[in-house]
Parts: structure tokens; sequence; C-alpha cells
């Protein structure tokens, strides 16, 4: 599946025969079978189908966190040559994820010792900044003032709400203004005002920083609002 149309042609991800198979008693077990994607700076992608359908493992390959047992997968950024991203060192992958990609998982996974601010700059420490500015501390305190939490920058996880603790995750997850961010099932552990307010800031902030954003989702709601959808089905990705 392509998925093409508007967007900034300076960023763009493509993926081609992706294959994903695991070991089982009764031989290899093929979770991907040829996935084909591409998407460009400020387009957005919700990916759907049933439970154990391999939504998470394409999600996991896109990010560089898990390799595909076959295929390729490429992304362009601008000013830069695209990156082969399968044939990148584990040293090289790893600054590749810390700069270019923006996870946002089901759970939020903060680090409970930590502040608000503190977690949303975790990121930074590896890489010193977000993309071209030197400090990045203003801007995390920015995405925070944004998220509604300007008045929550020293509170603990403990000591927030659950869409609360999600809105610092996603402003993590944009601290690096990163060229893909990923999400898995983001609105998953909400209430449903506290999952629409999520899915307006994280949809204002992708159109505002024209990333690339895929979706992995049950939810209708939030997958229509997502610039197209596909159905991952028997390791294929179709569009409805």
């Amino acid at each position: 599946m392509t998925v093409a149309g508007g967007g900034n042609d300076a960023v763009r991800l493509r993926a081609a025969g992706l294959r994903k198979s695991y070991p089982a008693p009764g031989g290899e077990l093929a979770v991907l079978d040829g996935i084909d994607l591409e998407l460009e700076g400020g387009q957005s992608l919700a990916v759907t189908g049933p439970s154990g359908s391999g939504k998470s493992t394409l999600l996991h390959i896109l990010g560089a966190l898990e390799r595909p047992s076959s295929g390729r997968l490429e992304l362009g950024c601008p000013g830069c040559e695209t990156v082969d991203v399968l044939a990148l060192g584990p040293r090289e992958l790893a600054r590749f994820r810390n700069r270019q990609v923006g996870f946002v998982f089901q759970d939020h996974h903060l680090l409970p010792q930590l502040s608000a601010l503190e977690n949303v700059l975790v990121p930074t420490l590896v890489r010193g900044a977000p993309g071209r500015e030197l400090d990045p501390e203003p801007w995390a305190r920015a995405l925070l003032e944004r998220m509604g939490l300007g008045d929550r920058l020293d509170h603990r996880p403990a000591e927030l709400s659950g869409g609360e603790r999600q809105r610092v995750a996603i402003a993590r997850a944009l601290v690096t203004r990163p060229l893909l961010v990923l999400c898995d099932e983001p609105t998953g552990n909400l209430d449903a005002a506290s999952a629409a307010g999520v899915a307006d800031l994280l949809l204002e902030l992708h159109r505002e920083l024209g990333s690339i954003l895929v979706v992995v989702t049950h939810s209708s709601e939030l997958a229509g609002r997502l610039g197209r959808r596909a159905e991952l089905r028997a390791g294929r990705l179709a569009e409805p």
C-alpha cells in the first residue's frame, strides 16, 4: 500500500517488502507478509486490525526497535541523504532512533522519580539538544504549556491523572522534533474525554511540526481523524 498526497517532500518514509516471521513449534509463523508503505512529511496514517495481527510489530520495525526478516526501510530527511535504516550498525541505529523517531505507547512509561519536565527532557540527555536548539528546556516547557500542564511541571507521575501522564508522554516523544512519530494505542487507557483531548494535541502538534505520524489503534474515532487509514490482516496492509 502506498500512501500518497500532500506534505513535505523533504521528509519521506519508504518501506518495501517488509516481512517478519517467528519460530513456532509447527514451523515459521509469518506475522508480516510483504508490507509496502510510503508516507511524506505532514501525512498521517491509522493502522487498524484484529488483535495479534502484527500492528505493534509493524510499528516497532518502522521505529527501528525490531528488525524485519526481510525487506527495506528508508527515511529521507531535510538536508541529509536518505537513510537505509536496516543497514545501520548498533550505535548509528540508537542515534537514529533518538534523533528521528518519537514513540508514544499505550502505557506512558514515565520515570516515577522524575518530574513531568524532567521526563520530557530525558531523550535530550543523549543528544544534548532538540533540533537545532542549543537548550532543550524552553521547548520542553513550551510543549507542556501547550498541553495544559504549565502548572504541573514539577509534579511527578503519581501526582498526575492518566490523561495528564499521557500528555507528558507525547511531549517527551516530540521534544526532539522527530521526523517520524509512532503511536501504539495512545488513547487506549483513557476515558472518552481524556482520549479526545490527547488526540487533539497529538494531531495539532503533528501538523505544526510537519512530521510523519503513524498510529496503531482499535479506536474507530481516532482512526477516522487521521489522513489515511489501513487495515492489517493476514500479514498484509490494505486500505478499506
